[in-house]
């Protein structure tokens, strides 16, 4: 026996299932394996913009545009190490850093995990994920020596190592906040490996983690020497600005770069970190080709005046 639903009882159907669907984020899922691609739209005023359609998205590889085989935009869960820079320049920004953190700590979703890790005269990372906010400050540096150096990238690079012994099924992201100079020469001559930029990025690269960075100024207690002249002052108002390979590790990984200046507030740059890693658009697409190199990829949207900022490349799987 068919029975038949009245056209009142329809509508009201529809109108429930409508409704349902304007409180569930959009998510589409294809088959097979994906490069997953995680992507931040801002609009001319960097406004975040997170009501957008898969239809609105293009992602090209190698130039060629691919289908798109998942598309979410609601909150991604993620594993995130936060590393501090505790070099000397650094001592006066200590109580700037640990509000700040709080602000960070406070927008944490109850499924992202986070390690805590410092770098001035050795590089230190928080023995496990968590999520508890008090166990987190507790990880927080409490003095900075007035002496210690700033090895960035090794510390940059230790952090990655966090991530090559995590199992979790998670988004990695590291938020690195530094105001110098890497010292890589400076570890040389204490018989330390250094490690350059190039080599970050293209670790980072490889193995799909994002890297946010918070760049700011000096306010260490160093004073200019008398006699010094304009080009001392110079020399020293370039020391105090943060290390310039900063923003092209963030840009090639898809993270974001803010630079702090005078007057700026610190935790409302982590807040935005925050914020915009739970407003990202995750896309996904076929690897075309299954050569085991490197391809450059390309994320292009259909309204003007927005901006997509994602990851430059992947390494494809090899047969």
């Amino acid at each position: 026996m068919v029975r038949w639903i009245t056209c009142g009882a329809f509508a009201v159907c529809l109108a429930a299932v409508a409704a349902a669907a304007n409180q569930q984020p959009t998510v589409f899922r294809g088959t097979g394996e994906a490069v997953r691609v995680f992507v931040t739209v801002t609009d001319g005023d960097g406004r975040l913009v997170t009501a957008l359609t898969q239809k609105e998205f293009e992602v090209r590889d190698e130039g060629k545009p691919q289908p798109i085989t998942l598309f979410d935009n609601s909150p991604q869960p993620i594993r995130l190490v936060v590393m501090l820079d505790v070099s000397g320049s650094m001592e006066g920004n200590l109580p700037l850093l640990r509000a700040g953190t709080d602000q960070l700590f406070a927008r944490l979703r109850p499924d992202d995990l986070v390690r805590v890790g410092s770098f001035g005269r050795e590089v230190a990372i928080s023995p496990t994920f968590t999520r508890d906010v008090s166990e987190l400050r507790a990880a927080l540096p409490k003095t900075i020596a007035p002496d210690a150096p700033t090895p960035l990238w090794r510390a940059l690079d230790e952090a990655l190592d966090v991530f090559a012994k995590d199992e979790a099924d998670a988004r990695p992201v590291i938020l690195v906040l530094s105001d110098g100079k890497d010292s890589g020469i400076f570890e040389f001559s204490l018989n330390k490996q250094p490690v350059s930029q190039a080599e970050i990025i293209d670790r980072a690269r490889n193995e799909s983690v994002m890297i946010y960075a918070i760049g700011m100024r000096s306010r260490g207690r160093q004073r200019m020497p008398p006699g010094a002249g304009a080009g001392g002052l110079q020399g020293m108002m370039m020391a105090d600005m943060p290390d310039p390979g900063l923003a092209r590790v963030a840009q090639e990984t898809g993270g974001g770069y803010t630079e702090i200046r005078a007057g700026q507030d610190l935790a409302a740059a982590f807040a935005r970190v925050a914020d915009e890693l739970h407003s990202q658009y995750l896309i996904g697409f076929a690897p075309p080709s299954r050569d085991g190199k490197r391809h450059d990829i390309e994320v292009r949207l259909a309204q003007r005046g927005l901006t997509a900022r994602a990851r430059k490349s992947y390494i494809a799987p090899k047969n």
